[in-house]
């Protein structure tokens, strides 16, 4: 298991990074290997994800959700991986949105990327692409302000 931890400052207001992040279905537009997300309801979506040439398909629940502050999921199919994604209010016009991940690669490419320092540079690259993807729109795609307590809570 890999845990991978990165951040990015957006120049957009924190409910404005929190609400876009929350579209779930517009990943494929800054994530790399990821074709396509469905959002089965508010808590389940569904990932067609490709790496070094192999489709996989897998479902994952939101753990945890509260509006501007964090996201949380885990697997529940598929490649065994969890995280949540945070959002810091640094002033009016800035956010830092932190990406904390478990990640327990499976199969061999998948293996040898995280060896090599592959799946940091991915998850970089991901955090850099939502930068531009939602500083070049100014604005959100759509928002839910849904609240998720934590299993337990």
């Amino acid at each position: 298991m890999s845990t991978i931890t990165e951040m990015v400052d957006v120049e957009v207001p924190v409910k404005t990074a929190y609400n876009q992040w929350t579209q779930f279905e517009t990943f494929p537009n800054f994530m790399e290997g990821v074709e396509e997300i469905r959002q089965i309801d508010a808590t389940h979506t569904h990932w067609v994800t490709k790496f070094g040439g192999v489709s996989r398909e897998f479902d994952a629940t939101i753990t945890e959700q509260h509006p501007d502050e964090r996201v949380a999921w885990t697997s529940d199919s598929g490649p065994d991986h969890a995280g949540v994604i945070t959002f810091h209010r640094l002033d009016d016009n800035t956010t830092r949105v932190t990406a904390q991940m478990d990640i327990d690669p499976e199969g061999f490419a998948e293996n040898v990327a995280d060896k090599l320092g592959v799946l940091d540079r991915r998850i970089k690259g991901d955090m850099k692409r939502f930068k531009e993807f939602i500083e070049s729109r100014g604005r959100e795609s759509g928002a839910w302000r849904g609240d998720v307590d934590r299993p337990g809570s």
